[in-house]
C-alpha cells in the first residue's frame, strides 16, 4: 500500500516535473531550501514507490545516484511524433557513441564520457532514439527504428548503422573500452642475469 502523499512529497515531485532531467537528493534539497537533506531523501522514496503503484504513463526511476520523472518505456513511442529532436553537441557525441559501439552497457559509456552519460542516456530515450533494457546492475543501449528515420538510415541493422557512421558522417573510430587483452599491459621482460666479472678473470699465480 503506497505511503500518504504529504506536501513535501508534492513538491519534490513539482520540482522533477519542471527539471526535465535527472536530480540528485541534495540538488533538490538545496532547490528546495531545505537544511537536512534525509527528509527529501524520504519524500523521494515515497513519491517513487506511489509513482510505482499507481496506473500511470510516468515514473520516478533512478538514474545512477539521480531521480527522474519520466515516461514509462511502453509509452515512449506513442509521444515521439510531437516530441522535439533538438541535440546540444555533448548529446550528439553521446549518441554516436551509442549508435556506432551497439548493443553497449551504460557502465562502459559512463567509463567513456563520464557520469553525464546517465542524464544523456536519460534525454536521447525520451527522443525516442535509444532503448533501454535492464542487464544486471545496468543497461544494455541500442538504437531505435525513430533513430534510422531521423539520420535517413534505411536499416536498423547496428552493422548497417556503424558503415552509415563510417561513410556519410566520417565517423572513422570511436573511443572504445578495451579488451581484456589489450588492458592487460605486456609482461615485464625477464632480467638476465649479467656474467660474473669474477669468473671470467684469470686465476691468479
Amino acid at each position: 500500500m503506497p505511503t500518504k502523499i504529504t506536501p513535501e512529497v508534492l513538491r519534490v515531485e513539482a520540482l522533477l516535473f519542471a527539471a526535465g532531467k535527472p536530480l540528485g537528493v541534495k540538488e533538490i534539497t538545496q532547490a528546495l531550501g531545505v537544511d537536512d537533506y534525509r527528509p527529501i531523501q524520504a519524500a523521494v522514496r515515497i513519491l517513487q514507490e506511489n509513482y510505482a503503484h499507481r496506473q500511470s504513463a510516468l515514473e520516478v526511476r533512478r538514474v545512477g545516484d539521480r531521480y527522474a520523472l519520466q515516461l514509462r518505456e511502453e509509452w515512449v513511442s506513442t509521444v515521439h511524433s510531437v516530441t522535439p529532436v533538438e541535440m546540444a553537441p555533448r548529446t550528439l557525441r553521446t549518441l554516436t557513441l551509442i549508435a556506432y559501439h551497439q548493443p553497449i552497457f551504460q557502465s562502459a559509456l559512463v567509463r567513456m564520457v563520464g557520469d553525464s552519460a546517465y542524464e544523456e542516456v536519460q534525454r536521447l530515450r525520451g527522443m525516442n532514439l535509444i532503448r533501454t533494457e535492464p542487464s544486471g546492475a545496468t543497461l544494455e543501449l541500442t538504437t531505435t527504428r525513430r533513430f534510422a528515420e531521423y539520420f535517413g538510415i534505411a536499416s536498423t541493422k547496428p552493422e548497417d548503422i556503424r558503415r552509415f557512421l563510417e561513410q556519410k558522417l566520417g565517423v572513422t573510430s570511436a573511443p572504445s573500452e578495451p579488451s581484456p587483452a589489450e588492458a592487460t599491459p605486456p609482461p615485464a621482460p625477464v632480467p638476465v642475469p649479467a656474467a660474473d666479472a669474477t669468473a671470467a678473470d684469470p686465476p691468479g699465480p
